[in-house]
């Protein structure tokens, strides 16, 4: 069997971002069978209902990219409480036009790190009530939620917390869990 592929989308633009860092610590911890592809979402612009029927080339690309993985993984920041607008705007084209949406199916899982306390965690539960709108199955367990995340990573990015590393792969291992449960129930 071909390895599963998850699409590994960050949810802050900035590229020093502790989350695009806890991205490419995922990709290292990938379960055997696994690949975690990174995707940017830097050139997505702003979604226009007006655009949604001959959407720009980056919109295309990037629906093109969800539907050849196998799952989502999404590591977003939390700004004013929820999502980052750019990544919401992401989602929001990969959804339309209406009918056609790009996540419908696609197992997901979320996680996600900050500066605060608090580690993402309203941002991640209203990007799960997204994720419910959108008919993506999602790993509940664990919750990968990376609080005070510049005690966690080094000057180079590194994500150097052992516990952090051993959640985020542990999280990994569910949403392969998940791809496979995913493809029995297509067969």
């Amino acid at each position: 069997m071909d390895a599963s592929v998850i699409l590994g989308i960050v949810g802050s633009l900035r590229r020093t971002s502790y989350n695009h860092y806890a991205l490419k610590a995922a990709c290292e911890l990938a379960p055997d069978g696994v690949e975690l592809k990174l995707i940017e979402l830097h050139d997505i612009p702003v979604y226009n209902q007006d655009d949604e029927l001959a959407p720009p080339a980056a919109v295309v690309e990037f629906k093109r990219q969800i539907r050849a993985a196998d799952a989502v993984l999404f590591c977003s920041p939390e700004y004013n409480y929820s999502v980052p607008g750019g990544l919401k705007n992401a989602i929001d084209w990969a959804s339309r036009p209406y009918g056609d949406s790009a996540w419908r199916g696609k197992a997901a899982a979320v996680m996600g790190a900050s500066i605060g306390a608090l580690g993402t965690a309203r941002a991640q539960y209203h990007l799960r009530q997204i994720l419910v709108t959108l008919d993506m199955p999602t790993v509940t367990q664990p919750e990968v939620m990376i609080a005070n995340a510049a005690q966690h990573f080094d000057k180079d990015g590194r994500l150097t917390d052992e516990p952090t590393r051993q959640l985020i792969q542990k999280l990994l291992e569910a949403l392969a869990a998940l791809i496979r449960i995913n493809r029995n129930m297509e067969d």
